[in-house]
């Protein structure tokens, strides 16, 4: 089912939470909501399951108008953050407890709920108690409740934030997983841009209660179109520029290192923009597109790869990341670098 939000506005008091909000949500994908606390992203959410109607604008679900629908006739299912599990419930009655309200027939309700365990692979557990599990399969227990009513619109609100490193790669996939089984209209909020890059379908970055960017991940983190949804994705090495015209395709930037052709934006001749490219765009020795000399002022080891913070001409630093590499340079040393046009991108200033 699609799900359409029409300059959507709320406010707690005097204080604006969301500014005219306006989406289109595909039947059967898996679109997130990503954003710092206080961008409005759960509030949102909870206008969508009807928790909380909109000051104004317009909700729809299929081709009916919702604003004014009550929660339990929206069918939605809920994941909430903390679970909401009932403490003196089996694992089978808190899974059971949405058909028993739709006073679903006893041998249907045994068979939906058994379905909706052996989905989330916690079929051998009906009869424990949410005590005796741990933090993973509980919120798997949470998920079973939430599609064991055949949901027509699943809401995740920061499913994984309790969690361990380990338990969220792992839940993670199940609900990358699942939705693919059941392909049912999925709005997951997060502010964890790891999970809305390697899960979603699309995206939707939030600031101050507006909608800054759609798009599919690649496309974000790639191709953003402000700084603020640049850098909330991930780190970003910035030069500041001057457009001064366009080249075969290429807008071309006069920076602090010289001119840079960036993929064509929307922008005139005279446009103040940044020119931003990722740690991981860096690439090691000389090219056609430009060299830059830099010296090492320091490595930081993580794990998975080294991250340099290297000292360009004049006060510029910038940071370059390097997976796994068979050498690592020191503090002081001199090399050069360079970023392809493709890896460039520009905001405006």
């Amino acid at each position: 089912m699609n799900i359409q939000l029409g300059n959507i506005a709320h406010r707690f008091g005097t204080t604006p939470v969301l500014n005219g909000v306006s989406l289109d949500i595909h039947s059967g994908e898996l679109f997130f909501l990503l954003g710092p606390s206080g961008c409005g992203k759960t509030t949102l959410l909870r206008i969508i399951a009807g928790f909380q109607a909109p000051d104004s604008g317009d909700l729809s679900m299929g081709a009916s108008r919702v604003n004014d629908l009550p929660p339990h006739r929206r069918n939605v299912g809920m994941v909430f953050q903390n679970y909401a599990l009932w403490p003196h419930l089996s694992v089978f009655d808190n899974v059971a407890y949405g058909l028993e309200v739709r006073k679903v027939p006893n041998p249907e309700r045994r068979r939906r709920v058994e379905e909706a365990l052996e989905l989330v692979r916690l079929g051998n557990l009906g009869a424990r108690l949410p005590g005796e599990l741990s933090g993973g399969q509980q919120q798997r227990v949470a998920l079973a409740r939430a599609l064991v009513i055949r949901p027509d619109v699943l809401l995740l609100d920061e499913p994984l934030s309790n969690l361990d490193a380990r338990l969220r790669l792992e839940l993670r996939d199940e609900i990358r997983r699942i939705q693919e089984a059941t392909r049912v209209t999925t709005v997951y909020v997060t502010h964890d841009q790891r999970e809305a890059l390697a899960l979603a379908d699309r995206v939707a970055v939030m600031e101050g209660g507006r909608v800054a960017q759609v798009g599919k991940p690649r496309e974000l983190y790639t191709r953003p179109l402000s700084r603020f949804v640049a850098e909330f994705l991930g780190e970003v090495n910035w030069f500041e520029g001057t457009v001064v015209g366009t080249v075969e395709g290429t807008l071309q930037v006069e920076t602090p290192v010289g001119v840079l052709a960036v993929p064509v934006g929307n922008y005139s001749g005279g446009a103040a923009v940044s020119v931003g490219f990722r740690p991981e765009s860096v690439q090691w020795g000389p090219s056609p597109s430009g060299t830059w000399p830099v010296s090492v002022l320091r490595s930081d080891y993580l794990g998975e790869a080294e991250e340099y913070r290297l000292q360009l001409s004049g006060d510029t630093r910038l940071r370059a990341v390097v997976s796994n590499p068979r050498t690592v340079l020191a503090p002081g040393a001199e090399a050069v670098i360079s970023v392809r046009p493709e890896d460039l991108f520009a905001v405006p200033r």
